[in-house]
């Protein structure tokens, strides 16, 4: 199955980083505490808003992330200052990884190159890499290819410039961003499963694991 797999790519925030929590610590600061809503619910509605930001005409990371926090604010019919969500692109170099990350990682760059293909501004992606210890032989960002998983751009990048397709595996959290897009393309695609969910997408995989730990476990 791992036959000729010299290459392992990687969704950065959601897989590697506990974007989730960033989100919710960006909730906080942005609605305080919004009682009648739980995190689930206010995270759900957030990627619905960033989904429809990101599906547009192709905008960096910070501006996506101002916007689908001002459509949240106006779906809730919450007023919030414009200075406190203009402050928002700040935090994402405060979101951490998560605890096997680096652990993980480390163990898979003894075995395979490791790249990263992430809905993200290269200003950002770069001020997150201090939160690691690896250092990636590539990066492939939403700025670098004017779009946002899942549509292509980065998966015909990482193609064109770091292929052959048979070398190799692209590790996600998401099933919609990642899975669903390496499927349409014929990539091989590890589905990293942290929060238990069904395979409502139908995706095609080579593997799922309950964390990156776990993968490196079975492979390293």
């Amino acid at each position: 199955m791992w036959d000729g797999v010299n290459t392992l790519t990687f969704d950065c925030y959601g897989t590697l980083i506990d974007w989730q929590l960033g989100i919710e610590t960006a909730f906080r600061e942005v609605f305080g505490d919004i009682s009648h809503l739980s995190p689930k619910a206010l995270l759900d509605i957030y990627m619905e808003e960033e989904a429809v930001v990101e599906s547009q005409t192709y905008r960096r990371y910070r501006e996506v992330v101002v916007e689908a926090f001002g459509r949240v604010a106006k779906r809730l019919k919450v007023d919030i200052p414009t200075s406190r969500v203009d402050q928002l692109p700040e935090l994402v170099p405060m979101w951490t990884p998560f605890s096997d990350t680096n652990e993980a990682l480390k163990r898979l760059q003894a075995k395979f190159r490791l790249g990263i293909l992430s809905n993200i501004d290269r200003e950002l992606f770069d001020s997150t890499t201090e939160h690691f210890d690896v250092a990636f032989d590539f990066v492939i960002t939403a700025e670098d290819v004017r779009s946002y998983k899942p549509s292509h751009g980065h998966f015909e990048r990482l193609l064109a410039a770091h292929g052959p397709k048979e070398s190799i595996v692209h590790v996600a959290q998401s099933l919609m961003h990642d899975g669903v897009p390496a499927n349409e393309l014929g990539i091989a695609y590890v589905w990293i499963n942290r929060y238990n969910h069904d395979n409502d997408r139908q995706v095609t995989m080579l593997d799922q694991y309950p964390t990156l730990r776990a993968l490196a476990d079975a492979i390293a």
